[in-house]
């Protein structure tokens, strides 16, 4: 394992032993930062230490005695907190904190992008330079966002502490939103370059993962999980060498991750039996059900249609009502999915993703001219460079037909 995935691995424990011993979140996530930092710098040159753990939390505990110095109404507190050591036993490594910081970073007083970056830097270790670079975002803003959420943690009385049931029943459900949105921006970058962020998508796969090793029983956990391996099962086939979209319907199912998609397929069926509905865990269906077809033409889009029937009941919302209408498409034909494509569009009016959808239908129908406007429009509308050339290409392919 490299310096930097133990160091990620490694940061909710330590972090949360900070907070647990030293009493504030801030000051001991900052401080677990410049640990970090100066753990990349030494470890790669003089290895890394037989308690990594340790070497992280008493470098942390030195920085935190350092900035009280600096303050003289803490002195006491620097004088007691300076003569301890983390003994050879390493007592934090006993206590899994990663469920108590995920419930801390998802606060409710905190908006959606406080969250996602405060989650990234605490819980995945992540320097805010490279949040920024995954984000597409500038450095100083993400700064931002965690200093405000931290102020807002703080100003709120948020206690670090394992949450009781009643507690996570109530905040598990923003954490897994919080690792899907992170997941869905690293899948397919909301704009850029390129297609993809593998940075994000890989760390919402490894977090689901740690929060999974927590809560194994959970159903929504399991399906989150797997939902996450069944589509980055079809990372390797959903670009060209030039960074050029392809397609679910042509792309080379060879290349699909197999073992990803076992993986995902066996965490499902031992959720499914058991578990309490969800909307992660149809969304895993759902992308079961493609995972498992040999070929384009072998999908059963009866059995997805029924299944996005279902998740608007549990999860309703005009992009899971969009989704149904190009399964419906793919069963009753495109005729229908049109009419219900004009109902539904006042609700994502602007989205670059009706247009294309409808580019879809109308092409299907015949409709080439009609397509290859929807197709500009989409592409247009759409921040998203990849999925941009992608459109534009379908333009110029329906527009050539119907001057042949």
């Amino acid at each position: 394992m490299s310096t930097e995935a133990v160091l990620r691995e490694l940061a909710p424990t330590v972090l949360g032993g900070l907070v647990r011993r030293h009493g504030d979140f801030d000051e001991a996530e900052d401080a677990l930062q410049e640990a970090l930092l100066a753990a990349s710098t030494a470890w790669p040159l003089h290895g890394v230490p037989d308690n990594p753990t340790g070497w992280l939390v008493t470098t942390a505990s030195r920085r935190l005695v350092e900035t009280w110095r600096r303050e003289s109404a803490r002195r006491r507190r620097e004088e007691d907190d300076a003569r301890r050591e983390v003994p050879a036993g390493d007592p934090v490594r006993g206590t899994d904190d990663t469920l108590a910081l995920l419930v801390l970073c998802c606060h409710p007083c905190l908006t959606p992008p406080a969250q996602v970056a405060l989650t990234l830097r605490a819980v995945g270790g992540l320097t805010t330079a490279e949040i920024a670079r995954g984000l597409l975002v500038a450095e100083a803003t993400v700064a931002q966002r965690i200093s405000r959420a931290k102020a807002r943690i703080a100003a709120a009385g948020a206690v670090f502490a394992q949450p009781t049931p009643a507690e996570r029943a109530e905040r598990l459900p923003a954490v897994l939103e919080v690792l899907y949105r992170i997941f869905t921006e690293g899948h397919t970058a909301s704009s850029g370059a390129q297609l993809r962020r593998g940075d994000l998508a890989g760390e919402a796969v490894r977090l689901a993962r740690q929060l999974h090793a927590r809560l194994p029983t959970d159903g929504e956990v399991t399906g989150l999980l797997a939902l996450m391996l069944l589509t980055e099962a079809r990372r390797a086939a959903r670009s060209r060498p030039d960074g050029s979209l392809v397609p679910l319907a042509e792309q080379d199912r060879d290349r699909w991750d197999a073992d990803a998609i076992t993986e995902g397929i066996a965490l499902l069926e031992r959720a499914l039996p058991d578990a309490e509905p969800g909307p992660y865990q149809v969304q895993a269906a759902i992308a079961a059900v493609h995972d498992e077809a040999a070929r384009a033409g072998d999908t059963d889009w009866p059995q997805i249609l029924g299944l996005y029937g279902v998740l608007e009941v549990l999860a309703p919302g005009p992009m899971v009502t969009l989704n149904r209408i190009v399964a419906l498409s793919m069963v009753d034909g495109p005729g229908g999915a049109l009419v219900r494509l004009d109902a539904l569009a006042p609700e994502l009016a602007g989205h670059h993703r009706v247009d294309a959808v409808r580019a879809h239908l109308l092409e299907r129908r015949g409709e080439r001219a009609a397509a290859a406007e929807h197709y500009r429009r989409a592409a247009g509308r759409t921040l998203n460079r990849p999925e941009q050339r992608y459109l534009e290409a379908r333009a110029r392919a329906c527009s050539t037909a119907v001057t042949r």
